[in-house]
């Protein structure tokens, strides 16, 4: 008798020992499946559409994509000529993420398309201008359009109404 039940026991570790090393494949796939933004790119302006009003977003900028955190280093040079550089961390599993600017905090969530080639970025940004506080929420659209291009498509909403762009980027 006791040995059936060992040997049942064994069965089933067995089984599922089994199912484990059938299942890693498709986890690995789904993960490797997800696009990888990895890289340093360059603004193209040419086939870029800032809109008007102020200027947001644009500027080249170096990605490091790691597991489940982007790291976005950015640089652009304002209308005075000043080059202001920044840094924004976004966790890519859909928990919120904080950036801490001059102007203030920003909480982003970044979420993955179904099919897990398109990054949404959604953020809200609290400042004070002129003694009151606003506040601006963006969602930025991140697209491998190509191998070499990033095509970001950002809407924002501010008190003064909504502004929408599409920053073309090319891998340099």
């Amino acid at each position: 008798m006791k040995t059936l039940i060992d040997v049942r026991n064994n069965v089933r570790l067995l089984s599922l020992i089994m199912i484990a090393v059938l299942a890693l494949p498709l986890v690995t796939s789904a993960q490797a499946g997800k696009i990888d933004f990895t890289g340093s790119w360059t603004l193209n302006a040419d086939k870029s559409t800032m809109g008007d009003g102020p200027r947001m977003g644009g500027g080249d900028f170096t990605a490091k994509q790691e597991g489940n955190a982007l790291t976005v280093d950015r640089s652009f040079t304002t209308r005075d000529g000043q080059t202001i550089n920044s840094t924004m961390k976004y966790t890519l599993d859909g928990k919120e993420s904080v950036n801490t600017s001059p102007r203030g905090d920003s909480k982003s969530v970044a979420s993955w398309s179904a099919d897990s080639k398109i990054l949404t970025i959604k953020t809200s940004r609290t400042f004070n201008m002129n003694g009151e506080s606003r506040t601006m929420n963006s969602t930025e659209v991140w697209t491998i359009t190509d191998p070499r291009t990033i095509t970001i498509n950002s809407t924002m909403s501010t008190p003064n109404g909504d502004r929408t762009t599409t920053m073309v980027y090319e891998r340099k």
